[in-house]
């Protein structure tokens, strides 16, 4: 039988981290990375995050740091309160164990990479949950793009399994002698995945033994498809106009357009715009540019789009911002600034100036405790500079909640953003004096590296 798993998805001497759960697909994705790194000289390192939704949550961690211990497999780990962040962000549970997984994924591939070469995440999708999503999509009604199922890369994301079938893992894993741990959760059939993987793929897979394989081919093509209309839809946005009100096309350029491409140019321009949207609201935004209202109006995600004559005007809503916690001069010991804990401790600098985004060494200096302002700028890390703003929306701090979020600073930068992590040029350097600065809010997540 051919071998499905994509190792050309990652150049040779590339870091990589594996997501890693310890279940069979992920226990079968970080031995064929193992491979890799004998074959291609990769730098293979994993991360799991312990959602800490079920009683055997604690086994499936010691389980992978066990695993990973004896094959010498650096091992990052993080622990976050996924059903308190659902809650305050009004998501379910499913989606906030995705957001919370993925940005500690990127922030540890962040970590453990440079700028030259970044470090790629691998993930343990495979042909099934790839034909899975198609079904899901199908079933809740969904477009071409629905269609076209899970990437094999987006972005520094790759997905080198999803060619290799549910029974091909379990082969490579009994003839190697490879353990994994099951999430009992995956036989719940409350959750509509579930429903699909164990009745409805069975059923198919009935009338063709290969119906699984079929549906991520399928996928595939349809991927290509999807992605030559993308390109054809570019030039319609390239007329867009920006207004101090938002943004703005001429309603002909959509209502004139193939309707393929102008669906695909409403949903690039709403992106643009910092706006969201669903399929119903690309329809509605092109019976707008059809219709013969000349102030119709239509509310989406984030803000709104309106007729105004011959202009479609996309605009983002205004951002409520309460007033901020008053700027106050750090000091020693702890101090209170809004809901967060401030402690500086001076001292001398260990090793490693950096332990955690809420814990760190500063060389000494005059600092301030304020919110952010305008056209403040942070270098974390191995990240390039950006934009703390930009910082925070990417970090899903909302936005009336973003003044209220501590920055450090010195009368000519920034040196750190609460929950964010230090100004790199602002750490102290091992063996001289230095502040020791922990922030502690609610929000502190457990992230540990073993």
């Amino acid at each position: 039988m051919a071998d499905g798993f994509r190792f050309d998805l990652i150049p040779p001497g590339s870091g990589v981290l594996c997501a890693l759960s310890g279940g069979a697909d992920s226990m079968y994705l970080l031995c064929r990375l193992l491979e890799g790194r004998e074959k291609y000289g990769w730098t293979v390192c994993a991360a799991h995050f312990n959602h800490a939704l079920r009683p055997t949550a604690r086994r499936d961690e010691d389980f992978v740091r066990d695993w990973c211990g004896r094959q010498n497999v650096p091992l990052y780990t993080c622990r976050d309160n996924v059903e308190e962040y659902a809650f305050r962000e009004k998501l379910s549970v499913e989606e906030a164990g995705r957001i919370l997984r993925y940005r500690f994924l990127e922030d540890t591939a962040w970590e453990t990479g440079c700028a030259e070469n970044p470090t790629l995440i691998a993930t343990g999708h495979h042909a099934g949950d790839n034909a899975e999503t198609v079904l899901m999509n199908l079933i809740r009604g969904c477009g071409l793009k629905g269609l076209t199922g899970i990437p094999e890369r987006r972005g520094n994301i790759v997905r080198p399994m999803l060619s290799v079938t549910r029974s091909e893992i379990e082969a490579y894993l009994n003839a190697n002698g490879a353990p994994h741990v099951e999430d009992e959760t995956n036989t719940d059939l409350t959750y509509t995945r579930n429903k699909v993987r164990h009745q409805l793929l069975p059923l198919l897979e009935e009338l063709n033994p290969q119906a699984a394989a079929h549906i991520a081919a399928a996928a595939r093509r349809l991927r290509e498809d999807e992605e030559e209309l993308n390109r054809q839809a570019v030039p319609l946005t390239e007329q867009w106009l920006d207004i101090p009100t938002g943004a703005a096309i001429p309603a002909r350029v959509l209502r004139e357009a193939p309707r393929p491409l102008a669906l695909r140019a409403c949903a690039m321009l709403l992106e643009r715009a910092g706006l969201g949207g669903e399929a119903v609201h690309l329809e509605n935004i092109l019976s707008i540019a059809a219709g013969d209202d000349p102030s119709a109006h239509l509310d989406v995600p984030g803000g709104s789009v309106r007729r105004q004559y011959e202009v479609l005007v996309f605009s983002p809503d205004p951002e409520p911002e309460p007033g901020p916690p008053p700027p106050m001069e750090l000091a020693e010991g702890k101090s209170r600034w809004g809901d967060w804990t401030v402690t500086c401790i001076q001292g001398t600098c260990p090793e490693k100036a950096y332990i955690s985004p809420w814990e760190f060494y500063l060389k000494p200096d005059r600092y301030l405790i304020r919110p952010r302002r305008e056209g403040d700028k942070i270098t974390l890390g191995k990240r390039p500079e950006k934009t703390v703003k930009k910082l925070m929306i990417e970090g899903r701090v909302p936005a009336h909640d973003r003044n209220r979020v501590p920055v450090l600073a010195t009368w000519e930068q920034v040196a750190a953003v609460g929950g964010f992590g230090p100004e790199k040029v602002c750490l102290g350097s091992p063996g001289e004096a230095a502040l020791h600065i922990i922030l502690k809010a609610e929000e502190n997540e457990s992230c540990t590296k073993t």
